[in-house]
């Protein structure tokens, strides 16, 4: 397999639970991996492959559209990665939410997902 990986995307997003979460925003890095299997190689052409920059695209649009959940967040970025990119067999999905609003909490808090195309559309259809 084969893998487009975008790592320390910063944005700056309202996702959270608390009100305060969604008024004054936080910090988020996120890494997103989609697998697949090239149809050959080398790879000349960007159509052979997985632009990493429509990945990109896409992944900011997700992150401006303010979420309860990162859980919900992340299965948004897979969900669309699966539907934009027919080639996507597996697609991983980190945020991480830098300094959340924790008493006495030094860190950063994160949510993970990471699913096969099979599983996803299993999951996908008991909707």
């Amino acid at each position: 397999m084969l893998k487009v990986i975008l790592s320390n995307l910063h944005f700056y997003a309202s996702h959270g639970f608390f009100a305060e979460e969604k008024t004054m925003g936080a910090s988020f890095v996120v890494q997103a991996e989609v697998a697949y299997t090239p149809t050959q190689l080398p790879i000349r052409h960007l159509a052979e492959t997985i632009d990493y920059s429509a990945v990109y695209s896409l992944v900011k649009k997700v992150m401006q559209e303010a979420q309860p959940l990162l859980e919900t967040v992340a299965s948004t970025i897979v969900r669309e990665i699966f539907t934009q990119f027919p080639l996507a067999e597996k697609v991983t999905i980190h945020i991480e939410k830098m300094n959340p609003p924790i008493l006495e909490f030094m860190g950063e808090a994160a949510v993970s997902l990471s699913l096969h195309r099979h599983e996803w559309q299993a999951i996908s259809s008991q909707r």
